[in-house]
């Protein structure tokens, strides 16, 4: 008898154990890579806009920039525990956002630039979807 009380109590503590640990559903996403990102640009600026070629080239390499850099000034501020903060500051983020559309303004006509504007806004992330798009010069 003791021998199942102790079989029984054995099995109980695995199995509260197992249901301790986070599933897939309750782990939080893992951010999207570089290619990724990528990816989503491209499709979105091929519904909006009518690039050429070259200044498809162009636009996906100023975006490549943008989010190397990002990542790299990811890495080097330190995580806090969740909620994570966003991935880098906004005085960082602002500046490369910058460059990278006076890259993107320098290949696209007005018209183009115009509704990459609009798609732009639409492609930050949930915590920079509340500040203004780009000024259009």
């Amino acid at each position: 008898m003791k021998k199942n009380v102790f079989l029984i109590a054995i099995f109980l503590v695995m199995v509260t154990i197992s249901n301790a640990q986070p599933n897939e559903e309750q782990r939080p996403p893992k951010p999207p890579t570089m290619e990724e990102h990528l990816k989503k640009v491209s499709a979105e600026l091929d519904k909006t806009l009518e690039l050429t070629p070259a200044q498809k080239e162009k636009v996906l390499s100023a975006y490549k920039t943008f989010f190397s850099e990002i990542d790299k000034h990811r890495k080097d501020e330190k995580q806090l525990p969740p909620p994570p903060p966003p991935p880098v500051s906004k005085e960082v983020a602002d500046k490369l956002s910058g460059e990278r559309d006076a890259k993107i303004k320098e290949v696209l006509t007005e018209e183009q630039y115009k509704k990459y504007v609009i798609v732009e806004k639409k492609l930050r992330p949930h915590h920079l979807k509340e500040q203004a798009p780009p000024p259009v010069n």
